[in-house]
Formats: structure tokens, sequence, C-alpha cells
């Protein structure tokens, strides 16, 4: 059984850290401490209300969260929150109610001279920012609610909310197993299979609050209800919802659309509760355009490349040979040398492979003189390198690629011998007059790729 709240952050995805806004804090009316963060330099104020639990700096150690709020910084000056009881937050001994929660909302506006503000509001962070844009309309300029609902148990008027005593078995279930990644099944299910995610899932639930705090705040707002005041939101006001959503079908999402004067429903095909593990380019450009009027123009998410491959010959023996200690210490100075090089030739270190790397470069003859001073850089501590280069078109995801060119790199890659650089036709091709020498090395089969590929090692 899964739980049926959103925790509003990410997991630490290949241990990504961008900038992190420095966290502040401010004290709300009734004196409770609240951590915020304020990023982005865009013409109008938006604040991120977050869902069930958050951790306003352990949301940046995951690459997508962090892009995803980048790209709300583009174009607007964000206001993000931990509400209280959670987070970096105060923790409280009496249980919020939602009145004070919206005490939250005005503490961080206040802080950061905020008059006026669109609210970003997160499934449970949804309630409390409908009952803000209808208590204070001057101070909301717009509200986007994704993945939330007015009410979320059922009642005799609310068919469409979950029956309280299956949220109840919800929480005894939760409850033991908190901070083990429990219910990213039903959180995100497109990432509910990565180990890493998993264990960074677990990490952010213990961080962000302990076992009786978060099924504390789990119950607190099983009965919250906002129904009365959707007829007095007068913001302009977009309802962004996956159709499949399995912790917060779309009928609520369909209902706050129905209730809203004038919302616009945005819905869109996806199982995750998360807004930035699924389809969030068409989220953001959705939450864009509505907020500003137009959509940016999107990043291009192919580009040519030269892609480069190397590994450690015989890598498996020679750690028997060294042990562990030594094993990792070679590997350590490897890894360094490697960095050093790609960044020496201009290019970028894509990621680390445990005993190789994988780097791109604008210009093909860089990436072949790089993979040649990794070599020779190499066998000064005593191990040999071959490396794999070819050129063509990669696709951009995140800070990691694939595609079709990656996957030819990685295959001539295998092939070369210890101490050898291999290149594709289209390499040669276009480093003609660049000094560089090739040996022809015949044509290959590929694994998994089309036709034969003429190979060619360099002479240097």
């Amino acid at each position: 059984m899964c739980g049926l709240w959103d925790l509003g952050l990410g997991f630490c995805s290949n241990g990504y850290v961008d900038t992190v806004p420095e966290t502040r804090y401010t004290k709300a009316d009734d004196g409770v401490h609240i951590a915020y963060q304020v990023f982005g330099e865009g013409a109008f104020d938006l604040v991120v209300i977050p869902g069930f639990i958050s951790h306003v700096e352990l949301a940046w150690e995951d690459a997508a969260l962090a892009r995803a709020l980048r790209r709300l910084g583009s174009f607007s000056r964000v206001i993000m929150f931990d509400k209280r009881g959670t987070g970096m937050s105060d923790r409280t001994e009496r249980l919020p109610d939602i009145d004070r929660r919206m005490l939250d909302i005005e503490a961080v506006m206040q802080a950061v001279g905020s008059e006026q503000a669109a609210l970003f509001a997160v499934s449970e962070g949804g309630p409390m920012a409908i009952l803000f844009a209808a208590a204070h309309p001057e101070r909301t300029r717009g509200l986007v609610l994704v993945a939330t609902y007015a009410r979320i148990t059922a009642c005799p008027d609310y068919s469409i909310g979950m029956p309280t005593e299956q949220l109840y078995e919800s929480v005894q279930y939760l409850e033991p197993r908190w901070g083990t990644g429990v219910g990213l099944s039903g959180w995100a299910p497109n990432v509910a299979d990565d180990p890493g995610a998993r264990e960074c899932f677990a990490r952010m639930q213990r961080l962000a609050a302990s076992p009786g705090s978060a099924m504390a705040l789990m119950s607190s707002y099983m009965d919250m209800d906002v129904r009365p005041a959707l007829p007095l939101v007068h913001a302009p006001t977009l309802v962004v919802h996956r159709t499949s959503d399995r912790m917060v079908p779309v009928a609520h999402g369909r209902y706050l659309s129905e209730h809203i004067d004038g919302a616009r429903l945005f819905e869109l095909p996806g199982t995750d509760h998360f807004w930035w593990t699924e389809d969030t380019g068409q989220v953001l450009d959705e939450v864009e355009e509505f907020l500003t009027g137009v959509r940016s123009v999107p990043e291009a998410d192919r580009v040519l490349a030269s892609v480069l491959f190397t590994d450690i010959v015989d890598s498996t023996r020679r750690a028997v040979e060294l042990g562990d200690r030594e094993w990792k210490l070679l590997l350590n100075r490897h890894d360094a040398l490697a960095e050093r090089q790609v960044a020496r030739h201009g290019g970028r270190l894509v990621k680390t492979t445990g005993d190789g790397i994988l780097a791109t470069f604008d210009g093909p003859a860089r990436s072949v003189r790089c993979a040649r001073a990794i070599s020779d850089g190499a066998k000064a501590l005593g191990v040999a390198v071959r490396a794999g280069v070819h050129t063509g078109e990669v696709e951009l995801r995140g800070d990691d690629i694939a595609g079709l060119g990656v996957n030819i790199a990685s295959r001539i890659e295998v092939l070369a011998q210890p101490g050898e650089v291999l290149v594709s036709r289209t390499v040669t091709d276009l480093v003609a007059g660049s000094g560089l020498d090739f040996d022809d090395r015949g044509e290959h089969d590929l694994k998994g790729v089309p036709g034969r590929w003429q190979l060619f090692a360099a002479r240097f």
C-alpha cells in the first residue's frame, strides 16, 4: 500500500548540486521560524508552496528538480520555503491548522518585501494557497495548482475523495517503514526502480520529518476542506494534473477547475504525482505561458558532439592484484587525470564509468588529442587505457547524454586495443587538415548499430 501525500522535493540524482541559494529564516506572527530561499530575477514574485514535507536545501540535490526550479527562476523571482513542522523550519508542539499554515506564506512574503506574488502550490500545499488567494486577492497575482485538491477525504457531498479508513491504513503502513524510501512507487513510478533514487528519497524522508512528525502531519489534514473558498478565488488560476496520478486522482483537479471561476485545466498523460519527474517541460511550458503570456524558446535537446569513451584495460584483473585500497587510490588518480585533460582540451566530462570516462567535445580533433593525453598519462600510472571517439548527434538528458551517437562511440571503444585511440570514419573526415594521422583498421560490425563501420586508429 502506498501513501497519498506529495513530499514536494526530489532525489539525489547523481549527487548533482547546482549553486544553492542561501537559506534564511523569518518568524511568523505566532513566533514560528520559517526557512526560505530566494532565487531568480524575473519581473514578478512566485511563491512555491511545497507538498506534505519538504527540505529547501535537499531539493537542490536532485538534478531534475534543480533544473525545474531554475526554469521557474528564469521568468520569476522564486520564494521557496519549508512549511512549519517540516524541513528546516521549526517543529511545533501543536499541529498546524490551515490558518496557521497561511502565516508561513505571509511571513516569507513579508521577509523579502513582496507585496504581491503568484502562488505555485503542490499537492498538500494547494488548500493553503487556495485559502490565501481567497483571503488576500490583492496580494495574489495568479494561482497555479499542481496535483492538488480542495478536500482529500470522502464525505456525503464529495464522493471523489478517499475513504478516511483507507488513509489511516496508509499512515499505519508508512510509519514503521518511514525513512526507507517507502511510497516511491506511488509518488513517482517513473523513477521507482532506480536504486539511487530510492536511497536518496529515503534520506530525504529522514531529514525532512521524523516518523512521528510525518504521520501527525498526515493525520492533521485528512479533514481539511477549502471548498467554501473556491468561489471566492478571483485570481487567474491554472490547474495542472496528470490523468493517471496515483496519489491524487485527476477528478480532484477537475473539481477545482469547475468550481474556481475562469480556471484553466491542463491535463496531461502520466502517472507521477511529483511534478518534476515526468514530462516536466510540458508542465513548465504551460505554467510559464500562463504566468507571463509567452513561452520560452525551448533549449535544443539534440546537438552534434564528438563523444569520447575510455576505460582501463583488464581493470578486473588489476583490481584483484592491487587489492581494494590500492585500486581505489589508482582510480582516484586516473579520474583526476582524465578530468584535467578533458578540461584542458575544452571538453565536458559527462560522467565517470567506474574504470573510465564519458566526455563530449565541440571539435573532433580535440577529442582525439584528449584521448591520447589520457592514455599517455595512464601509462605513468601503470595502466593501459583504450579509447573510442565518434562524432554524431546526441540527445541531451539533463547532465547526461544518450542516443545513437553515444552508442556508436561506446561500441568503438570496446574494439580498441590497449593504448589505442579508435575513431569512426566520420571523425577522420571532419579532422582533415588538422595534422592528425590515422591507420585504417577496416570495417566492423558494431553491436546494436546498423551497417558496417570503417574504423581508424589515431597515429601519434
